[in-house]
């Protein structure tokens, strides 16, 4: 298990005040927390519902507290399913079971694990000897059941696309000069209720740049995970490359 340094403390949701800050009830106090994804989650009404929290040790920081997580159970839930929602942390989480080698069914026998590597224009995530590694962690559709009490609302087609088709791209012609190349997705948490995701306004042009690339030899694979206070762990690592064709 990918283990936190501090255990994450618990705590209700109160209001998110902008794309990048919640004010969340933690022991009886009104905490302002940074929000690590700044577009929506799923479409869930996040008011009064649990999260997640940490807290930095650095004193500069403009808000010490960061929402990690949060949860689509009912507040006396017991055993919460988190999800988590800092997608900067997946990369982290991708490597350290890299490091471990807990997936040895999507790619073994490495040696070298590289970070942020440029490639043409782009900057993929991961590159593990001759294999490149996209991480992708997607928000806009929450794959979990609701509580009873959990309020959603409407929700927009979202637009921002851009960086995804750039990076699917540069990951096909990166087959070019490298064995393998693969999409990953990451859910940070336990999917209890498939749902179909929601199609953006781009929807043609992205389609078009992921079957370009599994006809180019671009893997898909997609990454279960199980979040809790205090710690990450794996579920599984499937490839779903043959979904897509």
């Amino acid at each position: 298990m990918y283990s936190f340094t501090t255990p994450l403390q618990e705590g209700i949701i109160l209001k998110r005040n902008s794309q990048f800050t919640m004010d969340v009830l933690l022991d009886d106090k009104i905490v302002k927390c940074h929000c690590p994804t700044t577009g929506r989650i799923g479409d869930i009404d996040v008011k009064n519902i649990s999260c997640l929290v940490s807290q930095s040790n650095n004193t500069k920081r403009k808000l010490l507290y960061t929402v990690e997580a949060i949860s689509c159970d009912e507040l006396d839930t017991k055993e919460k399913n988190w999800i988590g929602i800092n997608q900067i942390l997946s990369n982290k989480l991708v490597e350290y079971f890299l490091i471990t080698h807990q997936l040895g069914n999507m790619i073994s026998g490495y040696e070298n694990i590289k970070r942020e590597v440029p490639l043409g224009n782009s900057k993929l995530d991961i590159l593990v000897d001759n294999t490149y590694i996209e991480v992708k962690t997607p928000l806009t559709t929450i794959h979990a059941k609701y509580g009873i009490g959990i309020k959603t609302k409407p929700v927009t087609p979202f637009s921002s696309t851009e960086r995804f088709t750039k990076h699917i791209n540069a990951l096909a012609n990166s087959l070019k000069e490298h064995e393998r190349a693969i999409l990953l997705t990451v859910y940070q948490y336990k999917i209890t209720c498939p749902k179909s995701h929601q199609k953006s306004t781009h929807y043609r042009e992205v389609y078009n740049a992921m079957s370009n690339a599994i006809e180019k030899g671009v893997e898909t694979w997609d990454m279960e995970l199980s979040f809790t206070p205090y710690g990450v762990s794996l579920i599984r690592c499937e490839n779903t490359s043959q979904l897509l064709k």
